[in-house]
């Protein structure tokens, strides 16, 4: 229990509760002499308010209206000088925008979706009725800003209790709720994720009874909920809870895919969708990334297409590093993610994940430790936090013995680095000039002695040096019979 709840609680004898110390924004003030001349009424409502009662900070604003909230919005902007006012008639709601802070402003409604639609039917309501469309009891929370109630909590549904035990419960039934907005059964996972609470069991068996409702939401509204679960201090609790109420199969069917064990015998692997989820709650305890986290989700979701039991091996999923950067592209695309350098980023880190480890096991030589750098570029460190966060095994003396040889691999990489300024280096010499430097045309000879001299750096033959990978050029050409143009004939 929170100080800010507990204090509030021992008032539960009390007819009303008020909470006007909290209400510490000058724009409440400013809504409440508004109103006290229309006649109107208006609630601060919702997440606000939620947030105030779990000592959160929040800065965004919700405020009802029983009217409209686009005069609403409208007068108070006036006020507020400075502050931008947004209007959006075909919801009938209005945003102003002030120096530290957003302030929503929309009518009482009422809400509803026709079984096939993924757009509401909204109606004029009362405030009963916008607290019966909340989608949870800790959500429908208000706070009366008329100068006679000014700071009174309406809570009609008992979600300061619910804060108080941390759950996450709809306010009606939940078949009419998720009925309502499918999207709820989202939310519902994602704030249960977010705060540590529990979804009460009715609840709960609601998403599970309508989880195939998911599927009339648009996908960029699925994915805001996604990536908050992913943003979430322990994200495998939302991944599991998806899994869990059926609602990861119409999401993330390639996750759902790495569930379970197959056995030969008794010889079996490791659950890779626990492993998975193990190893993104690693990785976010290290970073904020949302998309290194999205690497680590999904940086084994090649394994299923590339299962086979050998048996001599035992169970094997050769490439599938390969395969899994391969399958990153159609899931972006899938739930709309971006698809510039979020996506390449991704499949590198997907693609490379199993170089590292293949370092820690062998020699670590520099020829392998330049290739390394030289693919991960930039990401190098993210690829390694990865593959750090990767070693999930049971045997103790194993792990140590990866996280050490690691650390060779990261001493050797950063040695290379400050020798050979390989991160993200381009050939000492363009294709460009090689084509000037013996009189090509653009062809295929062109790309194999680029290649070669890229090889030729990389395996440490030569430096990562213009004047040498000029001589090392024109000595590979004498090999394929040609000649060096004259500005360069001196320099083989």
């Amino acid at each position: 229990m929170t100080e800010t709840t507990d204090n509030i609680q021992q008032q539960s004898g009390q007819q009303t509760m008020n909470l006007k110390q909290y209400l510490t924004h000058k724009v409440f003030n400013v809504v409440s002499d508004i109103i006290a001349e229309s006649g109107q009424q208006a609630y601060v409502i919702g997440g606000y308010v939620r947030d105030i009662l779990l000592a959160r900070k929040s800065k965004d604003i919700d405020i009802v209206v029983v009217g409209s909230g686009i005069e609403l919005a409208t007068a108070v902007h006036k006020v507020f000088k400075g502050s931008r006012l947004s209007v959006f008639k075909s919801f009938g709601t209005a945003m102003v925008k002030l120096r530290d802070t957003e302030v929503e402003f929309v009518g009482a409604r009422r809400e509803s979706y026709q079984h096939d639609s993924r757009k509401p039917i909204v109606e004029d309501g009362t405030l009963e009725d916008d607290q019966n469309r909340r989608d949870f009891t800790i959500n429908a929370l208000a706070i009366d800003l008329r100068k006679e109630y000014y700071g009174e909590l309406v809570d009609p549904f008992g979600g300061l209790y619910d804060l108080d035990d941390l759950i996450i419960r709809t306010p009606l039934e939940p078949g009419i709720t998720f009925s309502d907005d499918p999207l709820r059964m989202m939310r519902a996972i994602r704030f249960a994720t977010q705060l540590g609470f529990d979804i009460e069991p009715e609840t709960f068996d609601g998403i599970v009874r309508m989880a195939s409702r998911i599927e009339i939401i648009s996908m960029e509204r699925i994915t805001d909920e996604l990536n908050k679960i992913m943003l979430s201090p322990v994200p495998s609790l939302g991944i599991k809870l998806l899994e869990k109420s059926g609602l990861l199969p119409y999401i993330l069917p390639e996750i759902q895919a790495l569930k379970g064990v197959d056995r030969v015998g008794q010889r079996g692997h490791k659950d890779n969708f626990y492993h998975s989820l193990q190893v993104l709650d690693t990785v976010s305890q290290k970073s904020d990334n949302l998309w290194l986290r999205w690497a680590a989700l999904l940086h084994d979701i090649g394994k299923p297409k590339t299962k086979r039991y050998e048996e001599k091996q035992g169970w094997t999923f050769h490439n599938h590093n390969f395969v899994g950067m391969k399958m990153v592209s159609a899931i972006f695309r899938r739930l709309k993610l971006p698809l510039g350098q979020e996506l390449k980023y991704v499949e590198k880190l997907v693609e490379l994940h199993m170089r590292p480890i293949v370092l820690s096991e062998d020699e670590v030589t520099d020829s392998a430790v330049r290739r390394l750098l030289f693919e991960a570029g930039d990401d190098v460190e993210d690829l390694m936090c990865l593959c750090e966060s990767d070693i999930t095994s049971k045997n103790e003396d194993k792990v140590q013995r990866f996280l050490r040889n690691f650390k060779i691999v990261r001493r050797k990489m950063k040695e290379i680095e400050e020798k050979d300024h390989i991160r993200n280096f381009q050939p000492p010499v363009s294709g460009e000039e090689i084509m000037s430097m013996f009189n090509l045309s653009p062809s295929p000879m062109v790309g194999i002695l680029k290649n070669a001299l890229k090889d030729a750096v990389l395996d440490g033959i030569i430096h990562n040096d213009y004047d040498e990978a000029v001589a090392f050029l024109i000595n590979l050409a004498k090999e394929h019979d040609m000649q060096p143009t004259k500005k360069y004939e001196q320099q083989g």
